[in-house]
């Protein structure tokens, strides 16, 4: 698929309005089916695929007679929670008779803004996918309020991108790009093929492009593009409402390719190296020579831990020379560490009372 060439994880975000007939409520199976034929084709090059899909309320209001327009938060929650069940039946029904396993992932903006939760959401994902899995994605409205909302799943879409180090997010929307102008109302609107950088001149142009079923105009489909093309993936805006739009946009079907300023594992290198640390791990010769070699820290080549600190919170990692190693993101906190401190991986949960994690510190979570 030409823009996704090379693509090695792909997060592509469906609009309620591709999902759901606005009219009737009812699913589009026809499109639906041809979107699972897509993401089969793109997982045959070899690259995870994650799908952040709206849709719930959409299909959960049609099943509960609820009328059209603006709905009461009571009413938006009951609706998701009827119509997340229908949407993760619909998406595993399209997709198993290709082969394909689906997982439903709920999450909250509180996922992301919590460390300790956005390492357990991310190690979920990655184990997900390493099993070969396509993790179907939504905010999770039943219980988000306002306070603890994304609000759109183009931002969703892009912090998905982000915690698993996505190389791609695809926004399939009603729209085939990002125009100079309301494409609708302006008839000498241009639409931009590629976009380099967004500059307070591409904000400005970001007007407020959306349906009766959608949430999100231009205006998040940029603030998405900041988010993803900082940590180093590459976001594309195409028109999702034909039958299969991944196969469309690899031939070649009008989009707006927003490119990453840096690579996912860099970018994400960068932030932990930034962050102020918490705490110390230090660990012996054994241990300083596998991360050396791109391993993970486990527990058995620690030799002493000073915190305190908690789950997900960044550590400094010396060597037994005193050398700083570099930082990373524990998973443990700082009273577990010293209690596994030393300990082989089938020691973790007798020593303390539960299972846990082999690493003590992911390789992914690490810069050295």
């Amino acid at each position: 698929m030409a823009p996704l060439n090379g693509a090695k994880r792909v997060v592509v975000k469906i609009g309620s309005a591709l999902l759901v007939d606005a009219q009737t409520g009812a699913l589009k199976a026809d499109w639906l089916e041809s979107l699972a034929a897509d993401v089969a084709a793109l997982k045959e090059t070899g690259a995870d695929v994650v799908l952040v899909s709206s849709g719930s309320i959409a299909l959960g209001r049609g099943v509960l007679g609820l009328p059209d327009g603006g709905l009461a938060l009571e009413q938006s929650q009951a609706a998701a929670a009827v119509g997340q069940i229908r949407l993760a039946r619909a998406y595993e029904e399209a997709l198993a008779p290709l082969g394909i396993t689906t997982a439903q992932v709920l999450v909250t903006l509180e996922d992301s803004a919590d460390r300790r939760r956005y390492l357990n959401s991310r190690a979920t994902l990655e184990q997900l996918l390493g099993l070969g899995v396509v993790p179907i994605v939504n905010e999770n409205d039943t219980v988000a309020t306002d306070e603890i909302r994304y609000g759109d799943n183009d931002r969703l879409a892009a912090q998905v991108a982000v915690t698993i180090g996505a190389d791609h997010v695809v926004l399939l929307s009603d729209v085939d790009g990002f125009y100079s102008g309301n494409p609708r109302t302006e008839p000498n609107a241009r639409r931009y093929d590629v976009i380099e950088a967004i500059t307070p001149e591409i904000e400005a142009m970001a007007g407020d492009v959306g349906t009766g079923l959608s949430k999100g105009g231009m205006k998040t489909k940029v603030m998405a593009a900041r988010t993803a093309t900082g940590a180093g993936c590459a976001l594309i805006i195409t028109e999702g409402g034909r039958l299969n739009p991944l196969k469309a946009l690899a031939q070649g079907a009008p989009a707006t390719v927003f490119t990453a300023r840096t690579d996912p594992s860099a970018a994400r290198k960068r932030w932990i190296a930034a962050m102020k640390p918490q705490g110390v791990i230090k660990v012996d010769a054994g241990a300083a020579n596998a991360l050396g070699h791109g391993k993970s820290l486990l527990p058995a080549g620690v030799t002493d831990v000073v915190g305190p600190f908690g789950r997900g919170d960044p550590v400094d990692i010396y060597g037994p020379d005193g050398a700083h190693l570099g930082a990373g993101l524990t998973r443990y906190t700082s009273q577990e560490a010293d209690a596994i401190k030393g300990k082989r991986s089938d020691q973790i949960e007798p020593s303390l009372g539960y299972p846990g994690r082999a690493a003590l510190i992911h390789r992914d979570d690490m810069a050295l």
